[in-house]
């Protein structure tokens, strides 16, 4: 009994109308609708799924935006000109930009430090005012503090 052995796919659960696509439909709409709405997909167009796939990437292939894309996916940040003198001004200026945003970036963090003292010798301030008159009032109410 020689048999050949061929593989086909297969899955758990067909796209067609059978008890448990139907369940699962309706128990996907009472937990959360859009996973109904899939499993509804799945058993109108699920066998269709794959040409869908095939058919998509076979059409990105051939649009005019893939290269865009890939263009930007580019790992220099920016696209030759070809222009050499111009890609090297470029080149010049964004990392002159470079450098004035990190100087920036300092600048803001020093100024960050100094409102963070600011705010806590002005709070320190206000303590400092609130223990005195709280001192105040025990010393001169005999040891009860004095109401606000």
């Amino acid at each position: 009994m020689d048999r050949m052995m061929t593989t086909t796919k297969s899955c758990m659960i067909k796209p067609a109308w059978t008890p448990v696509t139907i369940g699962l439909m309706v128990l996907g709409f009472v937990v959360f609708w859009p996973l109904g709405l899939a499993m509804l997909a799945y058993i109108l167009w699920g066998d269709r799924f794959e040409g869908m796939a095939r058919d998509a990437k076979d059409h990105w292939r051939g649009s005019q935006l893939k290269g865009a894309f890939d263009q930007m996916s580019n790992t220099t940040a920016y696209a030759r000109t070809g222009n050499v003198a111009f890609d090297d001004y470029r080149e010049r200026e964004l990392k002159r930009l470079e450098e004035e945003r990190a100087k920036l970036d300092a600048m803001r963090a020093d100024f960050d430090d100094f409102l963070r003292e600011l705010r806590r010798a002005r709070d320190q301030e206000e303590f400092d005012r609130f223990m005195a008159k709280a001192n105040r009032g025990r010393t001169s109410g005999g040891g009860e503090a004095a109401p606000s």
